[in-house]
């Protein structure tokens, strides 16, 4: 008999194949992870392109968003729990890196991470004197996992006067911490939702220049523990390189989030009280708009509508009530019942929703493509088995017109109530 360990062709198959329902499993049997290599037939070590860290042709990392590569896609032996994750606890940091995160909808975006992994860059350079990693949090959240993001330290400032658009009161309490504690760093996420405007007050306060639209950083070869930024420039068409500034308004996927452990995000207060700020913006509230004239590269709750779907007046009924921008795959496009300007996908429009819900949408490749970027996805279909709910973030397996039916039932008397309650 021969010495020759064999492999089992069909489970290197199931282990290339992110939609194959064992894959997290026959990964964990053959203790490959993520599979980001594998020996072929031929003896040839094959690379996966959709592993996480894969170094693509034009020198890039990919970064996952699936979440199935960070144990968020699946259960099985190989889904990461939070309590299985190595703990870090830095007692006492040399430096402190203050990360500034948008958390739109009370919860870390993906934007948040990808920063909170550029702070973790910064703190653990050096392994003989380590920072921390100081998240500064505005209002009530949702969020129950900063430290499987990295943060060491989680200062949150629940107050009334930081409700709603508030920059001068957001922006003083960010001058008590820089009293407080004089951070290193500052990372603020170089967004729309506020954090591109409140981190150019900060640097303007503090006589900073900063250092906006960065995507990269890497080790300055001429300074010990210096960085060089890499950022985007002249309407995103040639990339600046400097040296990196105190203040930083980072992009998108700047940095791999942090998915190898889990950090303290002990709980900190301000030793001082917060001054009451001199408000001269007042909040009038948000200005109604109706989700159908939003554009679908803008929104961010799209009710997506598929071949499954056979009641469209239900399902247009659903969108009027949930305020939802409504959406379609491209079947439901070419059948005339959604315009051409509603369809999602690579062939589309891609969309970057914090909620898109499929309704009868089964999970064509292209489609797929086009919601990759999507924070939370929902799935409503008959077919347990079909791709858009093994991408699905929740999944509710009956007849799209009972289920939209009595999600719009409980919407309603939801708000009767509240109406009642008033």
């Amino acid at each position: 008999m021969s010495d020759i360990v064999r492999r089992d062709p069909r489970k290197d198959w199931i282990a290339r194949n992110r939609l194959h329902p064992q894959h997290l499993e026959v990964l964990a049997e053959l203790g490959q992870g993520a599979a980001s290599e594998w020996v072929g037939p031929a003896g040839i070590v094959r690379r996966n392109p959709h592993a996480v860290g894969f170094m693509g042709p034009n020198g890039l990392k990919r970064i996952d968003r699936s979440g199935v590569q960070q144990g968020a896609g699946g259960g099985g032996a190989a889904k990461t729990t939070a309590q299985s994750k190595p703990l870090v606890e830095i007692e006492s940091p040399a430096f402190l890196v203050a990360v500034v995160p948008d958390m739109a909808g009370g919860r870390l975006s993906g934007h948040d991470r990808d920063l909170l992994g550029l702070a973790r860059q910064l703190a653990d350079a050096d392994p003989d004197a380590r920072g921390a990693v100081l998240a500064v949090v505005y209002g009530e959240h949702k969020e129950d996992g900063f430290g499987e993001a990295g943060v060491d330290r989680l200062l949150t400032l629940d107050d009334p006067r930081f409700d709603g658009f508030a920059p001068e009161a957001r922006l003083g309490a960010l001058l008590a911490v820089e009293e407080a504690w004089t951070p290193r760093h500052w990372l603020v996420p170089d967004s729309k939702l506020g954090g591109a405007d409140l981190g150019r007050r900060l640097a303007a306060r503090l006589g900073e220049r900063p250092a906006t639209g960065v995507w990269q950083l890497e080790p300055d070869a001429d300074a010990e523990l210096g960085w060089q930024c890499t950022a985007r420039g002249a309407a995103a068409t040639i990339d600046i390189q400097r040296p990196l500034p105190r203040i930083t308004l980072a992009l998108e996927e700047c940095a791999e989030p942090v998915d190898d452990n889990r950090h303290a995000a002990e709980a900190l207060s301000l030793p001082q009280e917060l001054p009451s700020p001199i408000s001269r913006i007042e909040d009038l509230g948000q200005v109604p708009v109706d989700p159908s004239g939003v554009a679908l590269a803008e929104a961010e709750f799209i009710l997506s509508a598929g071949n499954g779907i056979r009641d469209w007046d239900g399902f247009h009924t659903a969108a009027e009530v949930l305020g939802a921008t409504e959406g379609a795959s491209r079947v439901a496009v070419d059948d005339g019942f959604m315009a051409r300007d509603r369809q999602v996908g690579a062939t589309g429009t891609w969309v970057t929703a914090r909620v898109y819900v499929a309704v009868g949408i089964s999970g064509a490749i292209q489609h797929l493509q086009g919601i990759q970027t999507c924070d939370k996805v929902v799935a409503i279909n008959m077919d347990p088995g079909c791709d858009m709910i093994k991408r699905a973030d929740l999944a509710v397996i009956g007849d799209s017109a009972e289920v939209l039916g009595s999600l719009v039932a409980m919407v309603k008397q939801q708000r009767e109530e509240k109406r009642d309650a008033a």
